[in-house]
Parts: structure tokens; C-alpha cells; sequence
């Protein structure tokens, strides 16, 4: 199972004293928060193309790196970075090759029945899930969505830099989209 091996992993990590390694504070070093997919290709690939140690920025991760809800979670995350824990950038970085990208929510859906969840409880959600679930056509087109919606939040001060690029998950390369500055 893999929470017994997770667990046996942990007891040795912290009796080994491990996380010594990963010492650091809960405020940024780089004052920098990131927005990007929870694609697992970008889980150490990310940080090192964008010359990223542990503790130097906050990362927030989502399915596409999209943000659509201007009074949701992601954005209050970033907020809460910029007013409270000195982060002075935003990052949105989406990556090529997306799953989001086109995302088949017909098929999405169906899985979803078969794993379970009923016509009724689709019916029970007060919004469009179409709409939702919805990825995008062009990474770039996400990104620079994104950027604005965050750029144009009445509770980000207008001097925080908020940047759109786009990494090559293969590769690592980044594509500017928006330069913030």
C-alpha cells in the first residue's frame, strides 16, 4: 500500500534528520509567487528551469494552471502571498502539451459516472460544469486569461509585476507570454 510505504519512508527521512536539507522560512526568499499545472513532468522541472530552490517561492498548482475564479481559492493563495508573506511578483506558467488543452469533458464526464457520481448529483451543482471543467485551445490564450484576471483584481496593488510564460515540459525552455514589468 502505498501510504504504508509513504509513512515508512517519512519515519526514516525525520530519524535521519533529512529535512535538514530543507530547512527554510515561510516567507519567500525570491518574494516571488507562482502559478502553474500540477502536471507531475513539471514537479522538479519547474523549479530548476526557473533557478528555484526550496524555499525561494510559493507555488500554487492547478489543472492547467487556470484560474477563473476571481473570489476562489488560487486567487486568495495569491493574495494572501503578496500582502502577507512578501511575495512582490506573480508567475503564471502553463506548459505545452497540457491535458487541459482541449480537454474532452464528454469523456470526462463519463468517467466520472462510471467511478460513481449520478445524473442527479451533476444536476445538484449550481453551475455550468461544462463551463468548469472547461480547458482551453491555446496555452498562450490560458496564460495571458489568467495573467489579466489576476492583474485586474481590485485587491492586488497595481505595482506587483504579474508575468505569463509558458515551459516546455521535455525540455524545460520557457516562452515569455507576458512580460509584467
Amino acid at each position: 500500500m502505498l501510504l504504508d510505504d509513504i509513512l515508512e519512508h517519512n519515519y526514516k527521512f525525520v530519524e535521519n534528520k533529512e529535512y535538514i536539507d530543507y530547512e527554510t522560512d515561510s516567507v519567500p526568499t525570491k518574494h516571488a509567487v507562482i502559478l502553474t499545472c500540477m502536471d507531475t513532468r513539471l514537479t522538479e522541472l519547474l523549479p530548476k528551469a526557473m533557478s528555484f530552490k526550496n524555499g525561494d517561492v510559493k507555488v500554487l498548482k492547478t489543472a492547467g494552471a487556470l484560474i477563473k475564479n476571481p473570489y476562489g481559492s488560487v486567487m486568495r493563495s495569491i493574495l494572501v502571498a503578496v500582502h502577507a508573506l512578501q511575495a512582490d511578483e506573480v508567475y503564471v506558467v502553463g506548459h505545452h502539451n497540457c491535458g487541459m488543452s482541449n480537454l474532452d469533458t464528454d469523456f470526462l464526464f463519463e468517467r466520472m459516472k462510471i467511478n460513481g457520481v449520478s445524473e442527479a448529483d451533476f444536476e445538484s451543482i449550481e453551475i455550468d460544469v461544462h463551463e468548469w471543467f472547461r480547458g482551453f485551445d491555446q496555452i498562450e490564450d490560458s496564460v495571458k486569461s489568467s495573467v489579466e484576471l489576476i492583474e485586474s483584481h481590485p485587491l492586488l496593488p497595481d505595482d506587483v509585476p504579474v508575468h505569463g510564460l509558458v515551459i516546455d515540459p521535455a525540455t524545460g525552455k520557457l516562452d515569455m507570454v507576458v512580460n509584467g514589468y
